[in-house]
């Protein structure tokens, strides 16, 4: 059974995501730890009493980003984060630690009890802001292994947003599906190109149609194109539509949850 189906009950699952504030060391990190945790905790509640069905979190107040290698005052505290939220709702979560640092959100997931990750760089390494991210199915899936952590679901990132593609620019996005699911991906996340931006509709349906792998739609949903986007994605990440203005750093918009809820729940 793909892991998709073991860990979310739903189909056509909305993951809402918790932009953690400023982690230790960062610029902008205010010294005060119990504020961060007590904010992510109150977002999840937040997404839960709304109908949200998974969650997800992601360091995204860390800018600028270190690659790769973040340290374990950050991963140490996602840990915590995720765990507490995970007692808390009882929901699929997720974790994402940018950038790149794709093992140390798995030791996160592992530690905390949370479900799944999303990786950068899996499959045809690239050029992102942070500078080159290198393919790293290889390693991550032997860490995976090695650790014991083999009921955690990797979702992948193909094409992925904030980077240049031009070494792979003779590849179309069904390619670099094809060679996730060659290199054994849980499922392949498609985007737009940056944060908030749509994902192709298209490069969405030729890459369901091309794999058998779940495809989840990773940035730029709303209310008005949801109905669209799952009419091919089997789940959609969420963050910033969900907040006031539609702007990621924005605090969470309850009247945003509910408007894109209603419109999944007559699809479900």
């Amino acid at each position: 059974m793909p892991k998709i189906t073991q860990i979310f009950s739903k189909p056509k699952t909305i993951i809402g995501m918790i932009h953690i504030h400023a982690l230790p060391g960062t610029p902008q990190y205010q010294n005060d730890i119990s504020q961060i945790i007590d904010t992510a905790l109150e977002e999840a509640k937040i997404y839960k009493q709304n109908g949200i069905d998974a969650l997800m979190i992601e360091n995204m107040h860390d800018v600028p980003y270190l690659k790769n290698d973040v340290g374990h005052e950050i991963s140490s505290l996602m840990s915590i984060i995720a765990y507490k939220i995970k007692q808390e709702t009882q929901l699929p979560l997720g974790i994402q630690i940018l950038a790149g640092a794709n093992q140390a959100a798995l030791a996160s997931a592992l530690s905390s009890g949370a479900d799944f990750i999303r990786a950068e760089g899996f499959v045809f390494g690239h050029l992102a802001d942070e500078g080159y991210i290198d393919s790293n199915a290889a390693s991550l899936l032997r860490y995976r292994k090695n650790i014991g952590a083999d009921h955690i679901a990797i979702f992948t990132d193909i094409k992925k947003k904030h980077s240049s593609h031009a070494l792979t620019a003779d590849l179309d996005i069904t390619e670099m599906a094809h060679a996730a699911s060659f290199f054994l991906s849980d499922g392949v996340i498609v985007t737009g190109m940056h944060t908030g931006s749509t994902a192709d509709i298209k490069e969405i349906k030729r890459v369901k149609t091309a794999t058998k792998l779940p495809v989840l739609v990773g940035s730029g949903v709303t209310a008005d194109n949801i109905s669209e986007y799952l009419s091919y994605a089997d789940a959609a990440i969420v963050g910033s539509y969900f907040k006031k203005d539609g702007y990621w750093a924005n605090e969470l918009d309850v009247n945003r949850i509910k408007k894109l809820i209603a419109v999944v729940n007559k699809l479900k």
